[in-house]
């Protein structure tokens, strides 16, 4: 079997590593930082530990999958899954709130009608049914086959079986997601609800093709779960099955060359000089980072091709050491919507020079409040994580444009949780800069799941590369980012450096 060069720790890179092992080859993984992970971090002071990415983990069957496939010890044997119930509570622009069950249709259906008045719920239910039908059109040749030469297919008829609209003698169907927000959920807090998972990603839901109905889907049908511990835990349990597996794993080694050598890929250069040979090199880095470690364009006219040009949205976070319990009852994940979604999307992607938040144009925030021992120093005390998506070109060098929108996304997190300014013990600010420093995605970019229609705007670059023996891992590659997607990738790039070309993805 041959040596396998990989360039990032990440949760993707990894995943292949491991599925690589075991089908025999020598791997070593080289990452430019000091940890394994990638943007799945961690922060910890004074007892206090907070997730300093992602917070929670749909689709676990994506993670479930690779443990049997590269060992005896199940994913449960290595971390505890907790399922979130509720799954999210919502607190709308106009004061009204839901907290949602977690993969309950009938439950939902009844929540919302409680909540927001009889026939939401109905509304969004039948809309769960018509999002299930986007998905299964989609499931196997969007996320668990390769992107094959004749992507094009999924960037043409739209896979969600949109409702037709009449308007002014003509009949319509939604083409984006604010569109079936706007005409088949006809409530702007259902709207609200179907857009912020579109805006967790940094989308705008105005331009969003409908398909990305499948991410709401995605929670409603798998369940949303929390690793006890932090996501961070997941991560550990994936690194030491790689080690466990004899992957070699090479901190601190930052790549600065692809190596070629008769035509293809044949290891990598690092910055001290020294070249380690290999045989296929497997890199889960973003685009812009890759292009700049070769000298031939990966990408033939007609391929999908990652946007180079300046990320829009990055993620601003403020982890907060709480005094005092987590009260009983507390939702684990609340989203406060933006009381101006218009002017909160300008911001985010409007040609005008990009600006922090304001107390006039507040985003969309979400406050994490895990129930978990393990991250505070005892039971008097609580750690909480509050985010929102802001733009990413904005000067976030600035201390006090640090602290002033910390101050806005902490009061906006306090309309909703009374109290959490005067609990406070200290907190640590986190912006898009840390992103980048923490991922290397310019701008601290966070990317979307890809999703089909759209002109293939909404796709990302294939595994594969022009250049013979190099391959891309990860968020930034098909099929695109969150941690099921990252899984997914791992296991179709091993698949297509073991089977070769004729690998058809997972049966």
């Amino acid at each position: 079997m041959g040596r396998i060069a990989v360039i990032g720790a990440g949760m993707g890179a990894m995943a292949a590593a491991a599925r690589l092992a075991v089908a025999g080859h020598r791997v070593t993984v080289y990452e430019r930082a000091g940890t394994y992970g990638g943007g799945v971090g961690r922060f910890e002071r004074d007892g206090f530990a907070f997730d300093t990415g992602p917070g929670l983990l749909p689709l676990p069957a994506v993670w479930r999958d690779l443990f049997v496939k590269t060992g005896k010890e199940p994913l449960e044997a290595c971390v505890e899954l907790v399922q979130v119930d509720p799954s999210s509570r919502h607190v709308f622009a106009d004061g009204t709130e839901v907290a949602l069950p977690n993969a309950s249709r009938a439950g939902v259906v009844a929540a919302l009608d409680d909540a927001l008045g009889a026939g939401t719920g109905g509304r969004w239910g039948d809309f769960l049914v018509r999002a299930r039908e986007a998905w299964d059109r989609t499931r196997r040749p969007l996320l668990e086959e390769p992107l094959w030469p004749n992507w094009a297919v999924l960037a043409g008829r739209e896979p969600y079986p949109a409702v037709p609209h009449k308007r002014l003698l003509r009949t319509r169907r939604a083409g984006t997601l604010a569109e079936v927000g706007a005409w088949e959920l006809r409530d702007p807090r259902l709207a609200a609800l179907l857009e912020s998972h579109a805006l967790a990603f940094g989308l705008d839901p105005r331009v969003t093709p409908a398909s990305a109905a499948v991410l709401p889907y995605l929670e409603h049908a798998f369940g949303t779960w929390y690793v006890r511990g932090g996501l961070r835990e997941l991560a550990r349990a994936v690194y030491e099955r790689c080690t466990a597996r004899r992957v070699e794993f090479v901190f601190g080694a930052e790549v600065t060359r692809i190596v070629e050598k008769d035509g293809r890929a044949a290891g990598v250069e690092l910055a001290e000089g020294t070249v380690a040979e290999a045989d296929f090199v497997v890199a889960g880095l973003h685009p812009a980072r890759l292009h700049a470690l070769t000298e031939r364009q990966l990408d033939a006219a007609g391929d999908v091709s990652a946007d180079l040009g300046a990320p829009r949205a990055g993620r601003f976070g403020v982890l907060l050491a709480l005094r005092g319990p987590r009260e009983a009852g507390a939702a684990h994940r609340t989203v406060v919507h933006a009381p101006d979604r218009e002017a909160e999307l300008d911001r985010l992607h409007g040609p005008d020079e990009p600006l922090p938040p304001t107390e006039t144009v507040r985003p969309t925030v979400t406050v994490l409040r895990p129930d978990d021992p393990d991250l505070r120093p005892d039971a008097d005390h609580e750690s909480a994580v509050v985010s929102a998506m802001v733009p990413a070109r904005a000067d976030w060098s600035r201390p006090e444009t640090r602290e002033r929108v910390a101050d806005l996304v902490l009061a906006a997190a306090e309309a909703a949780i009374p109290g959490l300014r005067e609990r406070l013990v200290w907190r640590e600010v986190r912006t898009p800069l840390d992103g980048e420093e923490a991922t290397g995605a310019p701008g601290g970019a966070v990317s979307a799941p890809a999703l089909a229609a759209g002109e293939g705007r909404f796709l990302h670059p294939a595994n594969t590369t022009r250049l013979p023996g190099l391959y891309r891992v990860g968020g930034w590659s098909h099929p695109g980012g969150g941690l099921p997607h990252a899984g997914m990738s791992g296991a179709l790039v091993a698949g297509l450096i073991v089977e070769g070309p004729e690998f058809r993805g997972s049966q």
